[in-house]
């Protein structure tokens, strides 16, 4: 079923990514609220909750109308507790408020990451691949992806690996500043443009009968020094020097995440791999 007037979402965490997502419901004329715990201006297309969802009495303020509920919370730091209390308090907490037990639920989207695997050998990886983190982020987010499997309620996982867009250039500010290495060794890395996180989970709210578990990345995993060569040659800069030791790995290791079941979903990404992305940035002034 279309979404529409009729068709009321929730979006949790309403920030990086969730600012594009309810843009893209106010274009399809469907109503959103959006909760964040402040907001520096209205939330586009929405009815604003300014809530932290780590205060139980924020539950008994959510609405119980809605069809959608997208949940894109993140940790206010890098630690255990605070991946505890976002994913798996928030979660749980959630699951039991009457925005999920007293609304016309058809579906639950939870943001989850490709840190729930723990394959570091390059290898591909997809929806049916072994989870077993090594690091806490992996352990919470699993913890949680298992209570939301556990509820009943009708949901869809998305392992996001990567995002990137404006405002989170890291790679060409290394670049162009010239404090880019590239390691002796092979480093797979992979990635999404934050546009079409949102486009996905729109697309997902479009399906009338989706999988339950998706890896969001683009088409290429990468490995870093052929995007960093790149980078280089696209902004006019030498290329990385290369260096006798691996540098700093980017979260979830080193592997190749799949993304032939995003594909065999219809949705088609306004970035297929990193070089329509960042080439975007690049022309935009990034």
């Amino acid at each position: 079923m279309p979404l529409d007037a009729h068709s009321p979402v929730l979006v949790l965490g309403a920030g990086y990514v969730g600012e594009v997502l309810l843009e893209r419901l106010a274009a399809v004329g469907c109503p959103a609220y959006a909760l964040r715990r402040s907001f520096e201006r209205p939330p586009p297309g929405a009815r604003a909750i300014a809530a932290d969802l780590a205060d139980p009495d924020t539950f008994s303020k959510l609405p119980s109308d809605v069809r959608f509920i997208v949940y894109l919370l993140s940790p206010d730091a890098s630690t255990d507790d605070a991946y505890r209390s976002a994913y798996v308090t928030g979660l749980t907490r959630l699951l039991a408020s009457k925005a999920v037990q007293n609304s016309p639920l058809e579906r639950l989207l939870f943001a989850s990451s490709t840190a729930v695997y723990a394959q570091t050998d390059g290898s591909e990886v997809d929806e049916h691949s072994p989870t077993e983190p090594a690091t806490f982020s992996g352990r919470r987010l699993l913890e949680a992806e298992a209570a939301l499997r556990a509820s009943g309620v009708p949901s869809v996982i998305v392992r996001f690996s990567g995002i990137y867009g404006p405002g989170r250039q890291r790679l060409l500010t290394s670049v162009r500043e010239r404090t880019a290495r590239v390691g002796p060794r092979p480093y797979f890395t992979n990635r999404i443009h934050r546009d079409d996180c949102a486009g996905f989970l729109l697309h997902l709210m479009q399906l009338e009968n989706p999988d339950p578990l998706y890896v969001g990345v683009d088409d290429e995993p990468s490995e870093m020094g052929v995007v960093l060569d790149w980078l280089a040659r696209a902004l006019g800069e030498p290329p990385p020097p290369r260096s006798g030791s691996d540098g700093p790995r980017e979260r979830g290791g080193n592997k190749r995440c799949s993304n032939r079941r995003l594909r065999a979903s219809g949705y088609q990404l306004a970035y297929p791999t990193f070089r329509e992305g960042y080439g975007a940035l690049i022309r935009a002034g990034a």
